[in-house]
């Protein structure tokens, strides 16, 4: 459960990364108000993961789907280069959350 939980929160990252594009500065009010409570969500589901989670695995996990999850929807909705070495590199931090993943006891 507390994968499923970091998980989750990391779904949660990507929404408040990309709202900060659609925030436009924190000047439209819906956008900014979807990216608040998606950071909200987001940091406080880690600290429940972290409860039974060590905090490097957590940490790096969050990050992790935060960033290739961000990346991917910044290259789908704002054009963003989709490069072999771009994909390749999410490729690597994909290998790194399973590792991860499959190193827990």
């Amino acid at each position: 459960m507390d994968w499923l939980i970091l998980l989750i929160a990391g779904l949660f990252e990507i929404g408040w990364a990309i709202g900060l594009k659609y925030t436009e500065g924190f000047s439209r009010l819906w956008p900014t108000v979807w990216t608040m409570l998606s950071m909200t969500l987001s940091v406080g589901l880690l600290g429940v993961a972290m409860k039974t989670l060590p905090v490097g695995t957590a940490y790096a996990v969050w990050v992790g789907v935060g960033a290739i999850g961000t990346a991917i929807f910044g290259m789908v909705l704002f054009s963003e280069p989709a490069s072999v070495t771009r994909l390749l590199s999410l490729s690597l931090i994909l290998a790194g959350i399973v590792g991860l993943k499959i190193s827990m006891p």
